[in-house]
């Protein structure tokens, strides 16, 4: 009775589709209402944290340039008056010279920190220099034009004696001040022989601090190689621990977080300083909860809407495939000995064994385009084969024609005779197999004109294992991934180019590696490179007028399986090597 019962509840979605539909598609858009609730308030939140996380890093950034930009014209001012001439003298007109040669020395010097204090402009409010040989200190600011003698060597510069620093910074957060000290060396030896001071308000870098201060709970400081907070224009202090592992971190930009807080750094340089911004987890979290709040409404309304929409659903799409199945019973396209039996007895039953049939004529006929697809890219490979690159024989002749006029005859017959042997290497043969001897030859003339091209900026080596060169390779394999180093690594970095290749024979193997340190490539589009090299399905790339990698990769397991092809590693700013594995010749030696 009951298993009577089972049936006849079971029946109605065992034979239709549509009321399968139906029932799947309520259960699959209530459940995860909630979930998508959670998730996206979830996501918004890693959003909100990845954009806050990504705005300051750069903030910081600029901040800490312009930072570093007004702390070096501090510092270039105080080297004007290290490398004033009165300096030298006074320190010269102390020994053995009359009073008045002293006094005029004296004078100079008072001048030339004159000078210094009101061409500084008004955020510094005074300057300072102290000589330790004479024992003098000479003032000057806003209210005092003053040379004494101290009776021992005064704050700060005896932390540049006791310590032996060349370069010191003292805050006073009192007076919202800080006074950048600097000392006075002998050129022979680096004897301390004094130090120069200013003192500075800290007001003056207030307008470039507030392009990181922009929340009401933002904290924004400045702190000392110490730790210690040197400045601090808004916010409550942070705590000690945060001081702490602030001064741990090595020098430059980043950030770290804490149950409580994100926590950014950056080193100004040339003083030494970190701009720190601290923002609290709350002020992410709040647009989580928000949304969060908000979702459990809109999800309670989309529950019923969802089931609504889905009964809709089901029957608009199911209605198709039921008409289908009752059209498909009437067709007499194959046997019946060429059915294929299923349990299944809805529309998706019929469906199914009519198919089958239906899809093994397809596949025959995929095949068939398959192979024709494949002549046409071959023939496509063999006229890429038959020329060069455009830009490339454009740039070289235009380089012979102006060697014609430079250099001596014999340099233009070089490039001449290289790239004529180029020419001859591609259309001399029609096999797409060469060996290795005559790949590198091909590829040494390549190198032979961009040397010529671009000079001492250009360096490139090669070592080869003489036992690889009788083996067969694909033509063209690898001048077009030296000719990718060029386009895609070297064009647009600055300083010295090099390109090294290296054949060395490894077992049953030969492994060639090409090696550049131009650019390099992303992580993202490495991993996707990587994925396409080691999926390869004998299909031939082409890309305009030149020879892609892939297609590089793609012959070569074509012509000697699986087991070889191309592998990339690469990191961004620091260069790639292109590795290239072929098998050796039959006795041609192993390492």
């Amino acid at each position: 009775m009951l298993a009577k019962l089972i049936r006849k509840l079971i029946d109605p979605f065992r034979r239709s589709i549509r009321n399968k539909l139906i029932f799947t598609m309520i259960i699959l858009s209530v459940m995860p209402i909630v979930a998508v609730t959670l998730l996206a308030a979830e996501n918004n939140r890693k959003s909100m944290e990845a954009e806050v996380i990504g705005t300051n890093l750069s903030n910081m950034k600029w901040t800490g340039v312009y930072l570093e930009d007004q702390f070096t014209l501090l510092n270039n001012l105080i080297y004007t008056v290290l490398i004033s001439p009165h300096i030298n003298d006074y320190l010269l007109s102390v020994e053995g010279s009359t009073i008045y040669n002293q006094f005029a020395a004296q004078k100079n010097v008072l001048d030339t920190l004159s000078n210094l204090f009101y061409s500084a402009g008004n955020q510094v409010i005074g300057a300072e220099l102290y000589l330790s040989e004479p024992n003098k200190l000479f003032t000057i600011s806003s209210s005092q034009y003053d040379l004494e003698t101290p009776q021992r060597v005064p704050a700060p510069y005896d932390k540049l004696f006791e310590q032996q620093k060349d370069f010191v910074i003292q805050s006073n957060v009192e007076n919202g001040q800080f006074q950048l000290i600097r000392s006075i060396n002998r050129f022979e030896n680096r004897e301390k022989l004094g130090g120069i001071s200013l003192n500075i308000q800290w007001s003056m870098l207030d307008q470039t601090l507030d392009l990181i201060g922009r929340g009401e709970e933002h904290k924004v400081l400045i702190a000392g190689e110490d730790g210690s907070i040197m400045y601090q224009p808004f916010g409550e202090e942070p705590s000690q621990e945060i001081m702490s592992r602030v001064q741990q971190m090595e020098d430059g930009q980043g950030y770290f977080k804490t149950p409580m807080e994100y926590v950014f750094y950056n080193t100004i340089d040339p003083v030494g300083l970190k701009l720190v911004t601290i923002i609290p987890t709350s002020f992410i979290n709040k647009s989580a909860q928000s949304t969060m709040h908000f979702g459990l409404i809109v999800g309670a309304i989309s529950i019923i809407l969802s089931i609504l929409i889905a009964i809709w659903l089901a029957w608009r799409t199911a209605t198709p495939i039921v008409t289908l199945a009752r059209s498909m019973q009437g067709l007499g396209i194959i046997k019946d000995t060429e059915l294929v039996q299923t349990n299944r007895v809805d529309e998706i039953g019929l469906l199914e064994s009519k198919l089958y049939n239906m899809s093994y004529r397809i596949r025959e006929h995929i095949k068939t385009e398959y192979s024709m697809n494949l002549e046409k890219k071959t023939a496509e490979l063999k006229a890429l084969q038959a020329q060069i690159n455009p830009h490339f024989l454009q740039n070289t002749l235009q380089m012979i024609g102006s060697m014609l006029f430079t250099k001596k005859p014999i340099e233009s017959y070089e490039i001449i005779r290289s790239l004529s042997d180029m020419f001859r290497y591609i259309i001399r043969d029609p096999n797409d197999l060469a060996t290795l001897k005559a790949e590198m030859d091909h590829l040494n003339n390549y190198l032979l004109i961009q040397k010529q091209r671009f000079s001492s900026k250009l360096i490139y080596t090669i070592s080869v294992d003489d036992y690889a060169m009788n083996s067969p390779i694909p033509k063209l394999t690898l001048q077009p991934i030296v000719e990718n180093s060029f386009i895609h690594g070297l064009e647009n970095k600055s300083g010295e180019w090099q390109v090294h290749l290296a054949v060395a024979c490894v077992q049953n193997t030969i492994r060639i590696q090409i090696r550049d340190n131009g650019a390099g490539i992303s992580a993202s589009k490495l991993s996707e490179l990587q994925r396409r090299l080691n999926n390869q399905n004998g299909q031939l790339w082409t890309h305009g007028n030149r020879i892609g990698i892939q297609n590089v990769a793609s012959r070569i397991q074509m012509h000697f399986g699986l087991a070889f092809g191309v592998s990339i590693e690469s990191e961004l700013g620091a260069g790639t090597t292109v590795t290239v594995t072929i098998p050796m010749e039959s006795g041609g030696g192993s390492v």
